[in-house]
């Protein structure tokens, strides 16, 4: 099994639309965490692009993920990729307690796309 995990560093960037990379994590029969590849996506995210079929070639059935707007999230689960939002921390720990089922879908998403996107308005997120 593989998961997604739109990253800032070695951390889950808090918007998926906004990050340029992503942790492609490869996990075990046995439930342990193989490896983590980087994956150099810049221009690649939001709702807009091809990622999610990027990551259906990939053979990725998971994004675990910050905060994603509504089209995101449907983008995604409409290739068949399981969308878990609402996480934050180190990667690593947080795919663990994935794995553990520590973590569950928040079922929030972002909304104001418009005013996200616009010059120099800030981002709003309904949580």
């Amino acid at each position: 099994m593989k998961i997604a995990v739109p990253a800032n560093g070695n951390k889950v960037e808090q918007h998926f639309g906004k990050c340029d990379n992503y942790a492609i994590v490869e996990i075990t029969d046995n439930s342990k965490i193989e490896s983590i590849v980087d994956y150099n996506a810049s221009g690649l995210c939001g709702c807009k692009s091809n990622i999610a079929e990027i990551f259906v070639k990939m053979g990725v059935e998971t994004m675990l993920a910050g905060n994603m707007g509504q089209g995101a999230v449907d983008s995604v689960s409409k290739q068949g990729i399981k969308v878990v939002r609402g996480c934050k921390g180190e990667i690593n720990d947080v795919v663990k307690g994935y794995l553990n089922d520590l973590i569950v879908d928040s079922g929030e998403s972002c909304f104001s796309f418009d005013l996200h996107h616009a010059e120099g308005s800030e981002h709003q997120c309904g949580h």
